[in-house]
């Protein structure tokens, strides 16, 4: 019996994010730019570092892959976002539905796992500066990247693997734009308890181990700093992390907003808003952030750009 419920449910409906034709409009032409500027900021430091040897740094090297992560955690939900602000019926197969969630999930995952390696890197950069090259060797650089990419792989798998063997015998339509755990279940027919303990354990694990990683980092960083005599200095040398804090701030704050609060009936359009945020806007924040407060990247960009203008003349 539990076979055939299972085989009832063969595509999802989002209830989206309005159902005001006019609004839906509004938001595709807002994220479509959104999205577009995600993608050519990003790309854009990419290019920049991989092209400037002033750049070819450790600090560079996982600025290159947090902005590779951006495109992909982000690309992973808004191309479909962008297309059911189109549609009347906001439909995705069993399959699509389970494919767009393993994928946001492995990317949302190695994304945190990277801010905390980059905290270390500010840690090795400033508490240990002249051994900061040795320690942050590239085989060191690759091994770091690879552990983060290897965490959002795996803790992606353990849930798309519960989720996916979850009896769905109808409704079928998911109180969100994208396709997400929480949601997912309460549309299951089955007993949710393994996937609710599994997404309480993992991403507590996975939060509790980047954070306390990411403060003690921070600990050693401002204790190193305080110990600066000169105020100038004290200031130059926190200049070189304040990008990466905001950043933190940014994905943490979305983070703990969208799954540290209990949900409820009340709460599905703030929960709307706050993934927004959290998987449209963020992404296209980073690349600004990183290019506004760090001068090495402007003053870097200002030389390409002008170097390019001079050669096309």
């Amino acid at each position: 019996m539990q076979r055939r419920n299972y085989t009832l449910v063969t595509e999802f409906m989002f209830t989206g994010l309005t159902d005001i034709p006019e609004l839906q409009i509004l938001l595709f032409v807002m994220f479509i730019a959104v999205y577009a500027i995600t993608l050519v900021g990003n790309s854009g430091v990419i290019a920049l570092i991989r092209l400037c040897p002033q750049l070819h740094t450790p600090m560079y090297f996982f600025l290159s892959h947090l902005s590779f992560l951006d495109i992909c955690y982000s690309s992973s939900v808004t191309p479909k976002l962008l297309t059911d602000l189109l549609k009347e019926k906001k439909l995705i197969s069993f399959a699509g539905c389970f494919t767009q969630f393993y994928f946001y999930v492995t990317f949302a995952t190695t994304e945190c796992y990277l801010l905390a390696v980059m905290a270390y890197d500010r840690y090795v950069a400033i508490c240990s500066p002249l051994l900061y090259l040795v320690i942050m060797s590239l085989r060191k650089r690759v091994y770091l990247v690879a552990v983060s990419y290897t965490a959002g792989i795996i803790n992606a798998l353990i849930h798309t693997a519960a989720a996916s063997s979850l009896s769905f015998c109808g409704p079928n339509t998911i109180n969100h734009f994208y396709c997400e755990g929480p949601p997912l279940f309460v549309l299951s027919c089955s007993d949710v308890s393994l996937n609710e303990l599994l997404m309480f354990v993992c991403v507590g694990f996975n939060v509790i181990s980047t954070m306390v990683t990411i403060l003690i980092s921070y600990t050693c960083i401002v204790a190193t700093i305080l110990k600066i005599s000169s105020s100038k200095s004290r200031q130059k040398t926190f200049s070189t992390c304040s990008s990466h804090l905001i950043v933190i701030i940014i994905f943490f704050g979305g983070f703990f907003i969208m799954y540290g609060r209990p949900s409820s009936r009340q709460t599905h359009n703030l929960d709307k808003v706050v993934s927004l945020v959290y998987i449209v806007i963020t992404p296209m924040l980073n690349p600004i952030i990183y290019s506004l407060r760090n001068t090495e990247v402007r003053n870097v960009f200002r030389k390409f750009l002008g170097r390019s203008v001079f050669q096309h003349m």
